[in-house]
């Protein structure tokens, strides 16, 4: 059995590490697809890609004590008889914790209420953090006073997170994705409750906010505390319907953790406390058009257009990810939509350009005049909008198309644009399985249930799915062709890789080019809270806008269906016990994700539509030192997979 490691050279940019993806060609695919999937390649509203919370991130900040120590209280609304948290103290040192029931008739050490405390962590992967949990059944509702207490002047700031009932949750979103420099960035917030029937009750039907706030951090550490409110002038719907909106200008480039706190009652009027916290990437408009029209051009390759777009304040060195649909006329004059056109685009002559086979012309039976619709030029690390045009006019020279629309069949240079010379068969040697890893991770991919195959090993680092991609096609270019097997960050990284850019993917045969386990398609509520806590603690891997659920969901507005149904993919959760106890994976991560969950990925964000879901398994957790077995250490699946596996 031979395994072959590569250790990755370190970087920043952003809050992840950066990488040289120029050191080798861009081989960046010419994308194009139907008008049946304009749709699919549009962004999503931002209310779809919404925070939903039953948890509170509180900051504590202590202050000095007359006998020489530090202390903070706050107050814990207790929505039942039981309740869970953490306390993070923050370098390994643990705080000192009283609890003080409603009214004061109880005052004791928490551990001495809890039912069960014990040191925890909580993370993802090697980003972590140390904390005690507390769990307590049968105590009284209402809000309960904790204090905490320390004689260490280096952990004097810390995080409380309580997990409040699962049936009122906070939903928060972003009023719009405009993550430039310089622009104003609105959030919402509302409740919602889910009754015993499955009724879902909206705003104030489900719970009554009774403060609303925004914590803003910036990329130097700056923080604002902003006040949120529910007038009908902050994006928030009408004045006193329960939804409230505030905003904060982003006047500089780098990672803002944008922290959404509401106080309340749920619809029975208990206390609650809900928190959300939003990862938001704040670029530099670098990128601006130079016209207000674009201009096709014959290719070197016959049967192509070079579709070019004028640009201005590009960087030397970046590429961006372009996309834009492209329409025409019939022969009354009627608009009739073409084709849409993507891709890893590079400025070249002050234009970035996209490749379209004439065949789609004529597929669509369309003529003069052209234009090009939802134009946008995205930062390709994070998947924000730099420039983007609603329409611009496009002029295309004469051509012809020797097959008849109804001859025409579409095949890979339609859709991928021709293969370049690097993946001949004199580029590279043999066929290899490439065992990949995700976030902040080592090799996990036990290599010895898996035949002729080589493990990936970027150890620990950050990366976005655009660098960690060019990683993965790097070192796979010792090899003529190669399939994928996944964990976690790995699956995305791996179908961004398939996607964007010509690799040995592209010449691997199998049943199954990628499969993935865990991958967090759809992003991880623990991202955002995992950035938060870096504030002030430090994160050792960096943050990660790319497994959010903001920015999983810009990723996957350029991915389309045809690379979808290239991946094979499995989810896992926690083994069921008892009915009446509190299952999970991570004890810690539990109060904050939505069951099923493998401690990292809830299922329901683990799903990637237009791919091949090979099913969800139970007693299985994300990753070693869980309370269920790690699920990439199973050795059934990892034999299926082996003996499916592409190479």
């Amino acid at each position: 059995m031979q395994v072959r490691l590569i250790v990755a050279a370190v970087g920043c940019c952003l809050g992840m590490s950066s990488i040289d993806s120029h050191a080798q060609a861009l081989d960046a695919k010419q994308l194009a697809g139907p008008p049946s999937e304009f749709a699919a390649m549009r962004p999503l509203n931002p209310a779809d890609a919404a925070i939903h919370s039953k948890a509170a991130l509180l900051p504590i900040e202590m202050v000095a004590d007359k006998a020489g120590g530090w202390g903070a209280e706050v107050a814990l609304p207790v929505e039942s008889d039981s309740v869970r948290f953490l306390v993070f103290g923050g370098n390994d040192i643990g705080w000192d914790a009283r609890l003080r029931s409603p009214g004061g008739r109880v005052e004791k050490a928490a551990r001495a209420v809890a039912g069960d405390n014990r040191m925890s962590e909580f993370g993802l992967n090697e980003a972590k953090f140390p904390a005690d949990y507390y769990a307590l059944q049968g105590i009284e509702s209402g809000t309960w006073n904790l204090k905490l207490s320390s004689s260490n002047a280096q952990a004097r700031r810390g995080y409380v997170l309580i997990e409040g009932q699962a049936d009122t949750q906070l939903v928060s979103y972003q009023t719009h994705t405009r993550q430039l420099v310089g622009e104003r960035i609105g959030l919402v917030a509302s409740l919602y409750a889910q009754t015993e029937q499955g009724e879902l009750l909206y705003a104030k039907a489900g719970g009554q906010i009774a403060s609303a706030s925004l914590r803003v951090t910036a990329p130097d550490g700056e923080v604002q505390l902003l006040a949120m409110f529910d007038d009908g002038k902050h994006a928030d719907g009408a004045a006193g319907d329960g939804i409230f909106g505030g905003d904060f200008l982003a006047d500089k480039a780098g990672n803002y953790q944008a922290q959404v706190t509401v106080r309340g009652s749920n619809r029975y009027g208990r206390p609650l406390v809900r928190s959300a916290e939003h990862l938001l990437p704040i670029v530099e408009p670098t990128l601006q058009l130079a016209g207000t029209k674009a201009s096709a051009s014959h290719s070197v390759n016959a049967g192509r257009l070079d579709l070019n777009v004028p640009v201005a304040g590009e960087k030397a060195g970046r590429h961006y990810r372009g996309y834009a649909e492209v329409w025409g006329s019939d022969k009354n004059g009627a608009v009739v939509p073409v084709a849409w056109v993507s891709g890893m685009v590079e400025a070249n002559q002050g234009a970035v350009s996209f490749g379209l086979d004439t065949r789609w012309i004529a597929l669509a039976g369309a003529q003069a005049p052209f234009e090009l619709r939802n134009l946008r030029l995205e930062d390709s690390d994070v998947f924000v909008t730099l420039a983007g045009a609603e329409r611009l006019p496009m002029s295309v020279p004469s051509f012809s198309v020797k097959s008849s629309a109804g001859a025409i069949v579409i095949d890979e240079a339609m859709t991928q644009g021709l293969r370049p010379r690097s993946l001949k068969a004199d580029k590279g040697t043999g066929s290899r399985l490439l065992l990949v890893h995700g976030y902040c991770s080592g090799g996990v991919w036990p290599a010895s249930q898996f035949t002729n195959a080589s493990t990936f090993l970027d150890a620990n680092q950050n990366r976005s799915h655009d660098q960690f991609a060019n990683l993965i096609k790097n070192y796979g270019a010792t090899w003529n062709s190669f399939g994928v097997v996944a964990h976690s960050q790995g699956g995305p990284a791996s179908l961004h890789l398939y996607t964007y850019y010509w690799s040995g993917l592209d010449n691997a045969t199998g049943s199954r080019l990628i499969q993935s386990v865990g991958s967090p398609y759809q992003g991880t509520n623990i991202a955002g809270i995992l950035a938060t806590l870096g504030n002030w603690f430090g994160v050792a891997c960096g943050s990660n806008a790319n497994l959010t659920y903001s920015g999983a969901s810009s990723w996957l507005a350029g991915i389309p269906t045809s690379s979808r149904a290239k991946v094979n993919y499995y989810t896992t959760s926690f083994k069921l016990t008892n009915w009446y106890t509190n299952d999970y994976c991570q004890v810690a991560t539990d109060l904050v994700l939505s069951d099923p969950e493998d401690g990292t990925t809830e299922q329901a964000k683990g799903q990637l539509s237009g791919a091949v879901n090979r099913g969800h398994v139970t007693g299985q957790c994300h990753t070693a030192g869980m309370r269920d077995p790690a699920q990439y250490l199973n050795a059934s699946r990892n034999s299926t997979m082996n003996s499916n596996a592409a190479r």
